[in-house]
């Protein structure tokens, strides 16, 4: 089974939509979308660039290439990579179904989306919640190196904490 990456169009909405959907009930992630608007989550505005995954035809996941995210990551990232916030490309929303797992699709969709940071002369660099421990061995299995955690309060006033990591 090849995994075939591509850029998302506006067809893939729904599909990410319920992706995003089965993924936060499976394993929490998201941790948190403002007012449950699962598409807003997925196809943010302002998204820099995104891509889908899919395995005989079926979407099987998702990410994104942002130019920001929390502002307590950005400033970690910033001073840890000893760049300017504009030069930060940020890899977002990387979802993966959860029985298309181990079969390459998040590493092709993280390599794809990092290609792509570094195209735009951008550092790539991404946040994961400390409590996904499956999505920190993704990225630490393809090099990725945490510079460090950092807090995030949300709009209901929880938090959560989240590591930061930068690409190899």
């Amino acid at each position: 089974m090849a995994v075939i990456v591509r850029r998302r169009t506006d067809d893939d909405l729904d599909a990410c939509e319920a992706l995003a959907r089965t993924t936060h009930l499976v394993d929490g992630y998201p941790a948190y979308v403002r007012d449950d608007d699962f598409r807003h989550f997925v196809a943010r505005p302002g998204a820099l660039a995104a891509w889908v995954a899919e395995i005989e035809g079926t979407l099987v996941g998702h990410v994104a290439l942002h130019s920001q995210t929390t502002e307590p990551a950005m400033q970690l990232a910033r001073s840890h990579l000893d760049v300017s916030l504009e030069q930060l490309g940020v890899i977002a929303r990387l979802l993966v179904a959860p029985d298309a797992r181990r079969l390459g699709v998040g590493s092709a969709l993280l390599r794809t989306a990092t290609a792509e940071a570094r195209a735009r002369d951008l550092e790539p660099m991404l946040d994961v919640v400390t409590r996904h421990s499956a999505a920190m061995a993704l990225y630490e299995n393809a090099g990725w190196l945490r510079v460090g955690t950092v807090t995030l309060v949300l709009p209901d006033g929880s938090s959560l904490d989240e590591h930061v990591y930068r690409a190899p």
